[in-house]
């Protein structure tokens, strides 16, 4: 029997009540708190020790991987299991730079759910079983070859990737992050070199494949 202290984290109300009730029929995990966005999950961690974060991906504000990103480095105790509807080795190669311990797709059965969470428990890794082999050691290879071109971007290059992602102009940008459009625009020029993408299109179909943003957004 599992002992876990759960913050589950989804930007729609009705997924979180599905996994919750998924999760109260799980002898020994309990949810200590929901969250709609990265930010407030970081905050939950903080003010609850959970043992576990069942993080979404893509969320308004501060998306799901830059939250995992945050959660591993500050609070190394706590394990996160990244929730995606996808399993291509771009998103799990950014859950898994990221420091997501667990990857889990939203249409897996609530016994494999009990599996990530048990082996959680047991300071494994846990990957959906939809994640082939294949897409691992392809994974892998590329790592060792040379680091994710994501990884390799700062937290405010990635910021405004996503927000250009997101169809924000270099004003809107510039008025958000509170900085001059010039740099906005310098932040650009250094994306586009760095991830030897040449068009905004281009950013945008990047940020979609890395689940930096979703289809949805």
């Amino acid at each position: 029997m599992i002992s876990l202290r759960i913050v589950l984290a989804d930007d729609h109300a009705l997924v979180r009540a599905g996994i919750r009730s998924l999760l109260n029929s799980i002898p020994g995990a309990t949810v200590v708190a929901e969250c709609e966005d990265g930010a407030s999950a970081i905050e939950a961690v903080r003010a609850h020790t959970p043992d576990v974060v069942l993080m979404d991906i893509a969320m308004a504000g501060l998306n799901g991987l830059e939250a995992t990103r945050q959660i591993a480095r500050d609070y190394p105790k706590v394990s996160v299991i990244i929730l995606s509807m996808f399993a291509n080795e771009e998103y799990v190669g950014s859950a898994l730079s990221a420091g997501a311990k667990g990857y889990l797709l939203k249409n897996a059965s609530p016994n494999e759910l009990e599996l990530a969470l048990e082996a959680i428990a047991r300071n494994e890794t846990y990957l959906t079983p939809a994640v082939s082999k294949a897409v691992i050691d392809a994974y892998k290879s590329r790592l060792s070859e040379k680091s994710a071109p994501l990884e390799r971007l700062t937290p405010r290059q990635r910021e405004v990737l996503k927000l250009i992602a997101e169809g924000n102009t270099s004003k809107e940008i510039a008025n958000r992050l509170n900085l001059s459009i010039k740099t906005v625009d310098m932040h650009r020029t250094m994306l586009m070199k760095e991830l030897n993408i040449h068009d905004i299109a281009g950013l945008v179909r990047y940020a979609i494949r890395t689940g930096l943003i979703s289809v949805e957004n």
